[in-house]
């Protein structure tokens, strides 16, 4: 499995208790909502999250609200995510939208994400931001994806799942570009699959 260090989580690392008596993490169910568009369904990113948890002994059920080309103002403005969030039936919340290099998505991943992280907050969920990527025809404002989505989620005291890190820092010392679909944007299964390993290790289960 891969290692990293979700940013922003105000965990101690201290086992859950149930009356003062520890629980085992594996022992729970846990559920997660993804928030986001294309990037999450294709190769179905939550599938994948149930099973690599599963592959670690965790019980994890995985659903999304994610429609082409929506970016967190859209959903936010649809309305059925906060619907969902408030009925605390989630443990953790995972948000996206599209590369978001420039300034005007990086104002919407600190305001919107920012609306979201506070409904989390005061419903007991733990907020990720998922990470994304450029295009390959964009490739170079890789750090400008990186730099946005690891300050949105700093700025909101959110868990970070660094997948953009994760794909260039795999293209750099190989450059093996598979985990990119045909399309050069979309992932490739195996880039779907990198990306719900960071995401899941970045929920600190």
């Amino acid at each position: 499995m891969l290692l990293i260090q979700a940013c922003g989580s105000s965990d101690n690392g201290i086992m859950p208790t149930t009356g003062g008596t520890p629980v085992d993490p594996t022992d729970i169910a846990y559920s997660t909502l993804f928030i986001g568009n294309s990037l999450t369904y294709t190769n179905d990113i939550p599938g994948l999250l149930e099973d690599v948890a599963t592959a670690q002994g965790f019980t994890m059920t995985a659903s999304s609200v994610a429609f082409g080309g929506y970016g967190l103002e859209d959903h936010w403005n649809e309305g059925t995510i906060q619907t969902l969030i408030e009925s605390r039936e989630y443990d953790f919340v995972v948000i996206q939208q599209g590369p978001s290099s420039q300034a005007d998505g990086r104002a919407s991943l600190i305001e919107y994400g920012g609306k979201i992280a506070t409904l989390c907050q005061a419903n007991g969920v733990k907020l990720v931001y998922y990470m994304v990527w450029p295009s390959l025809t964009y490739y170079k404002t890789f750090d400008g994806v990186t730099a946005n989505y690891t300050e949105a989620a700093a700025m909101s005291n959110s868990r970070l799942a660094p997948v953009g890190s994760f794909w260039k820092a795999h293209f750099d010392a190989t450059n093996d570009f598979s985990y990119y679909g045909p399309d050069g944007f979309h992932p490739s299964l195996e880039g779907s699959t990198v990306a719900a390993e960071v995401i899941f290790e970045s929920l600190g289960l």
